[in-house]
Formats: C-alpha cells, sequence, structure tokens
C-alpha cells in the first residue's frame, strides 16, 4: 500500500509536468525520474511543437536530464514515472538507461510499447529489462489527453 501511495505522489508530479506541457500547446505528457534512494533525477514534459524535435518527448527529456544529473548514462534503480505508456522510441531509451522500473497512468492503444502493442521493457532478446507498473492514477493522466485533444478537434 505504501508503495502505491509512493506511486501516485510521483505520478502527480509527472501530472503537473503534463500540465506543463498542455500550457506550451504541446500534447500534455509528463515524466519524472526517480533514483533508487527517492531522489528526483530528471524531469520533462512532452516538447516536440517547441523545440521542434521529433525526438522531444516527455520520457527522452525526463531522461537526458536524468544522465547528466547523475553524471552517467546508466541509471540503475532509478523508476520512470509517466503519464502516458512509452511509444516504442521512448521504451528503447528506457532500456538503453537501464532503468529498474517504469510507471505509467494510462495506457496507449495506438503507439504503447511497453504492454499494450509491445512489451519492450521484458523482452528476453534485449540486454535489459525493467519492471512495468500501470495504471496509476489513470483518470487523472487520461483525462488530461482526452480535453487536449477534444479542444483540438474543436479548433
Amino acid at each position: 500500500m505504501a508503495a502505491m501511495r509512493e506511486h501516485a505522489d510521483w505520478m502527480r508530479v509527472a501530472l503537473s509536468l503534463a500540465d506543463e506541457a498542455a500550457a506550451n500547446h504541446e500534447v500534455p505528457v509528463g515524466c519524472v525520474v526517480v533514483g533508487p534512494a527517492d531522489e528526483e533525477l530528471g524531469r520533462g514534459h512532452n516538447a516536440r511543437e517547441s523545440l521542434g524535435d521529433p525526438t522531444a518527448h516527455a520520457e527522452m527529456v525526463a531522461i537526458r536530464a536524468a544522465a547528466k544529473r547523475a553524471g552517467n548514462w546508466r541509471l540503475d534503480g532509478a523508476t520512470a514515472y509517466v503519464t502516458l505508456e512509452p511509444c516504442a522510441m521512448c521504451a528503447g531509451a528506457l532500456v538503453l538507461a537501464r532503468v529498474a522500473r517504469v510507471v505509467y497512468g494510462c495506457a496507449d492503444p495506438k503507439g504503447g510499447a511497453v504492454k499494450t502493442l509491445f512489451e519492450i521493457g521484458s523482452d528476453v532478446r534485449l540486454n535489459h529489462r525493467f519492471e512495468v507498473i500501470s495504471g496509476v492514477l489513470t483518470e487523472q493522466c487520461a483525462s488530461r489527453l482526452q480535453r487536449f485533444f477534444a479542444a483540438l478537434r474543436a479548433q
């Protein structure tokens, strides 16, 4: 029970980052990378539009910040909290960064690559695998995306 409460607390940080993304007219996805001692290592939100960079997903921004802060590309023992299930690019980066765990809020039926369409983080053919915990604050994560895309369709 305490672990789920901790997961929810960190997911709320990721949700605040998703809100920042939405305020910048970006798809509202946020990610925070937390070290093994429960310390924040890096954070990010989607910034593809503002940076003109197709790789500027929340996870990629957070992983880069975490590696810089850690002084190492290996994020051993770290947990990535992300509001939306990571895509194939981000799941691959999480494998390469050697994170221990990925916790996400809502599934991505069109691009989810850790549970929905693919299971990159648990593929035994890869040199590293990570634990996956899904469904943390699902409604809050999904509602931000639904509002964002409904507003886009209305324009």
